[in-house]
């Protein structure tokens, strides 16, 4: 439809997740009427990144070197670690900043019927982290979805045994929500984990 080159990039611009065709063209044209230094910046950017981003060898967050900053942090709690499914959920629960332990990233969650099971995901890497850095806390904070408490109920089957706390993040109605907008297993989830005021 377009010459080959703009083609090949909308292609491959339409293959990042919720980027449609239409996006993958409106960026692609954005790209090529983009000032040269503009388009040059990306592009560096992009290989920088495949280039000199790894994962960190303790926790597997993204970092440019061995063990990322929070690993490197010394002012980290070591006994709490917050399990997460994705790299990129760490930022949003450190911008609580309630949180003062270190994070473990699994890889993805617990999906039999996608065939990822404990092995798929970084378990085993886990388990040896209680023992060798003393931890007493794990908080499992996979995704409120049934692939997400599965993988919080092994990981509590897992743990437990070792002697290790193991919870789950709350879930239920949001600040300034409305009972109208809130579905059936949200509310329950809100009614069953209530507090006493």
């Amino acid at each position: 439809m377009f010459e080959p080159p703009v083609q090949r990039l909308i292609d491959e611009l339409s293959r990042l997740p919720g980027v449609g065709q239409k996006s993958a063209q409106r960026l692609a044209f954005y790209i090529l009427n983009a000032d040269e230094a503009d388009a040059m910046r990306l592009a560096d950017a992009i290989t920088e990144m495949r280039s000199t981003v790894r994962l960190c060898s303790r926790c597997f967050n993204v970092t440019a070197e061995v063990e990322c900053t929070i690993c490197e942090d010394l002012r980290r709690d070591t006994s709490s670690i917050c399990v997460v499914e994705r790299a990129q959920d760490i930022p949003v629960i450190e911008r609580t900043q309630l949180f003062k332990g270190r994070y473990h990233v699994l890889g993805g969650a617990m999906s039999p019927i996608a065939g990822i099971g404990p092995d798929q995901l970084r378990m085993r890497e886990l388990e040896a982290r209680i023992d060798s850095e003393g931890v007493t806390e794990v908080i499992a904070a996979t995704n409120p979805t049934v692939e997400g408490d599965t993988t919080a109920m092994y990981l509590a089957q897992l743990l437990k045994p070792l002697g290790v706390k193991v919870s789950r993040l709350a879930s239920g109605l949001p600040v300034g929500g409305d009972l109208d907008y809130a579905d059936e297993v949200t509310l329950g989830r809100a009614l069953s984990g209530r507090q006493e005021l």
